[in-house]
């Protein structure tokens, strides 16, 4: 019976290491750029763990909850998994575009503050007991969505502007704000209280059927200008 409690117990542990390995996986294709696996280069490959690694950082804590196997080991593993997924990977796979269009210039290393301050985001995070229901700054998760579209919208266009560096400049700045960004946790399925939530839904979905992977790199921008709005 102890085997199977401590099975128990650590299935959730199990799904987040599965986002941890999914983000180093993420890291190493990143750094793989254009080279082709098949009919997908290492940046696409890269999207997708990023894209699995978000989907197992959603279901570890769906899991915890449902089994009541919820712990602080288990809050700690997650965090430090995200800085992988959501922070590290996209940090090189900016960088290695930067590397693309403008090699061998010092200012490509400005890249990592994404990872930086995605594990700021995540200590301010851990050490703050109000963000239950909503966020206080973007959660690290849209992060990395928002590089993953960015990243192919530059790819698309063939080229990289001094935009990125206000880009980067912005998204850390929003990760590490007092900004209240909303969650998807609902009291109820009401427009009144979800209108912001049904709109991002939508837009998300237009967006990508539209633009494809570009897309995401609107739908967070709709994300935060539908948290600005609420606010």
């Amino acid at each position: 019976m102890k085997i199977l409690h401590s099975i128990k117990n650590n299935i959730p542990n199990a799904i987040t290491c599965l986002n941890l390995f999914s983000g180093a996986m993420a890291c190493v294709y990143a750094l793989k750029g254009n080279n082709l696996y098949g009919e997908f280069t290492g940046y696409e490959i890269a999207f997708a763990f990023i894209v699995i690694a978000a989907a197992f950082d959603f279901c570890d804590g769906l899991v915890a909850r449902m089994l009541n196997t919820v712990s602080s080991i288990g809050k700690e593993l997650d965090s430090l998994s995200d800085c992988v997924s959501f922070g590290l990977a996209p940090a090189m796979l900016v960088y290695t575009l930067m590397e693309e269009f403008n090699p061998g210039s010092a200012c490509n290393y400005l890249a990592f503050l994404i990872a930086i301050f995605g594990a700021l985001r995540l200590a301010k995070f851990n050490v703050d007991t109000t963000q239950t229901v909503s966020f206080k700054g973007m959660p690290i998760p849209a992060n990395a969505i928002f590089w993953i579209g960015y990243v192919n919208f530059s790819l698309e266009r063939g080229a990289v502007d001094h935009e990125i560096y206000l880009l980067i400049a912005l998204m850390c700045y929003f990760m590490v704000s007092s900004i209240p960004m909303f969650s998807f946790k609902m009291k109820d399925f009401g427009i009144k209280n979800n209108w912001h939530r049904y709109a991002l839904v939508a837009s998300t979905i237009a967006f990508v059927g539209f633009f494809g992977i570009t897309g995401l790199f609107y739908a967070v921008t709709a994300y935060i200008f539908l948290s600005l709005i609420k606010k």
